[in-house]
């Protein structure tokens, strides 16, 4: 059998009752959290709302989330072997599911 990681994943919307999903995605040591959630919405949940804008080094700030307790890019973060709590910016409006507003208000189009 494969490696795989497991993913706890805090889901919901604005106004909406939160839920946790669990998904369980293939592992290769070196994969960051961003790519096991890519896998999650191209092969098993395409409505899991996440936000990105690029893959390399963390420069665009989108992609932060809260994983086991701590904040995080979803980018450089390391997926383990093993279950890792996904979940969105406790201090941030909440959209959906890990998306939330980063922006300051200022700078909201």
């Amino acid at each position: 059998m494969s490696a795989v990681a497991i993913l706890n994943i805090k889901r919901g919307g604005a106004g909406e009752a939160q839920y946790h999903e669990i998904h369980e995605v293939p592992f290769e040591p070196g994969q960051s959290v961003l790519d096991a959630l890519r896998w999650i919405r191209s092969h098993l949940d395409p409505s899991l709302a996440i936000r990105y804008s690029c893959t390399s080094a963390n420069s665009c700030k989108e992609c932060m989330v809260m994983l086991d307790g701590k904040t995080v890019y979803a980018c450089t973060a390391r997926l383990e072997g093993r279950e890792m709590l996904v979940e969105p910016l406790p201090n941030k409006t909440l959209i959906r599911d890990l998306v939330t507003e980063i922006a300051p208000p200022d700078e909201r189009l």
